[in-house]
């Protein structure tokens, strides 16, 4: 049974969360890992001219793209984090756009070449309904590209996530764990030909690796 996503609440969060992500020096980057430098970099998006973003948070990665000439989107829940984006961003073409990511690419017509979260809205969102609305927005051979951490051995389907900690307001959201195998899937049952899920282990041995899957549309 899907959990029951409170939006305005988690809206709530990620606008809380906004407050602390955005920092004077940033500057555009690009990675899968939560470690810098670590991993792979954008060529596991292949060579696209268009790309969208879900759950783009600062919009670093987006901005990354589109001073290399990519037609870079990215579409985030929270208002705050868009606003902030937006204007941190502004001297590239870079787009950003509020939204809740099912209604967002259930209603937007556009299609793109590749389609990616960096623990972002792949995390937090039940792929049973995100996977079939990301598979409509690719062009043919459009890949769908997200990592973040790897499943608690155990503990799969939705987890429950307080913000901040276990005082204060109670904000919290869902996000989604699975197997590597149980990824892949999800994603060939949603319409995409192929896909891979692999587990990047960290720079320091014993540290929490990166989940990272990669699907191809037909």
């Amino acid at each position: 049974m899907p959990v029951p996503h409170d939006i305005a609440a988690e809206t709530e969060l990620w606008d809380a969360y906004a407050a602390s992500a955005f920092k004077d020096d940033m500057e555009p980057v690009f990675n899968w890992t939560q470690y810098a430098g670590h991993g792979p970099g954008p060529e596991l998006l292949g060579q696209p001219a268009s790309a969208l973003e879900i759950g783009c948070g600062t919009g670093r990665a987006v901005a990354y793209l589109a001073q290399r000439g990519v037609k870079a989107r990215g579409v985030d829940l929270s208002p705050v984090m868009v606003k902030q984006a937006g204007e941190r961003w502004a001297q590239t073409s870079a787009q950003f756009e509020c939204g809740e990511v099912l209604d967002f690419l259930a209603e937007d017509t556009q299609t793109h070449d590749a389609v990616y979260s960096i623990f972002g809205a792949a995390w937090f969102t039940d792929p049973s309904g995100l996977f079939p609305l990301v598979r409509e927005r690719l062009a043919p051979g459009g890949v769908f590209v997200f990592s973040q951490p790897p499943a608690i051995p155990g503990a799969y389907g939705p987890q429950g996530m307080y913000k901040g900690g276990f005082a204060g307001k109670a904000m919290f959201t869902y996000r989604y764990s699975c197997k590597p195998a149980v990824w892949e899937r999800h994603l060939t049952r949603a319409g995409f030909a192929s896909a891979q899920a692999l587990v990047i282990e960290a720079p320091t041995p014993g540290h929490i690796g990166t989940l990272t899957v990669c699907a191809v549309a037909d």
